[in-house]
């Protein structure tokens, strides 16, 4: 958990929910391949009269409730984010100067990607941290980590290639199943010897959990 009161938690969360959004955008407009959750909630909003956004909300709360079911009860913020991100994810796309970004010449757009990798895993850490509950996803990381006593980093890797089902995969896609966990898991590091977090808090939650 992150260090500070709880209106500093409360920034903490909704900048990290930001930053998860912005990243998804990144990522989408990079056009090398949609980050694999994307790519199930694309395949639902071509197939029904979802956007991409309401998608991502009505999957996020499909997850939570299996999440809840694994032994990760939900928070303020693994509702927060269920919803924010959607939301900011239509709205950001909606944007004539985001949607211009891919049709920039193809190492900017590698720039992008790997960009969106690394807002990913910091907002990724810094709504985790806020202490007020894991996204729906994370929650099934944390569950699933602390079950199976297996990395974060795996454990979220693992998760992020079963989900690629429907839409459209390039090449950047793999790439990104693989790169998310390990840089979640370099984000919680980062926190904790940086003194902003304190890893026993999310221990006495989850389990314990192996970010060392």
């Amino acid at each position: 958990m992150l260090r500070g009161s709880l209106s500093v938690r409360l920034v903490a969360l909704f900048v990290g929910l930001v930053l998860v959004a912005v990243a998804i955008v990144a990522m989408l407009e990079s056009q090398l391949g949609l980050p694999p959750w994307e790519v199930l909630h694309m395949g639902i909003s071509e197939h029904t009269p979802f956007t991409l956004g309401t998608a991502a909300v009505l999957v996020g709360l499909v997850i939570l409730a299996i999440a809840w079911a694994a032994g990760a009860p939900p928070g303020f913020g693994t509702i927060a984010n269920a919803v924010v991100i959607g939301i900011a994810i239509d709205v950001l796309s909606s944007i004539d100067a985001v949607e211009r970004l891919s049709h920039s010449n193809l190492s900017a757009r590698v720039g992008l990607m790997a960009l969106g990798v690394w807002l990913f895993a910091a907002g990724s850490a810094l709504y985790i941290g806020a202490g007020m509950g894991a996204g729906p996803r994370d929650s099934l990381m944390l569950a699933l980590a602390r079950r199976t006593g297996r990395r974060i980093g795996l454990v979220r890797g693992s998760i992020e290639v079963t989900v690629l089902l429907g839409g459209v995969a390039g090449v950047g896609t793999l790439a990104l199943a693989l790169l998310v966990g390990p840089s979640v898991e370099s984000a919680f590091w980062l926190l904790v010897h940086l003194g902003l977090a304190d890893p026993r808090s999310h221990a006495s939650e989850f389990g314990p959990l192996d970010v060392a």
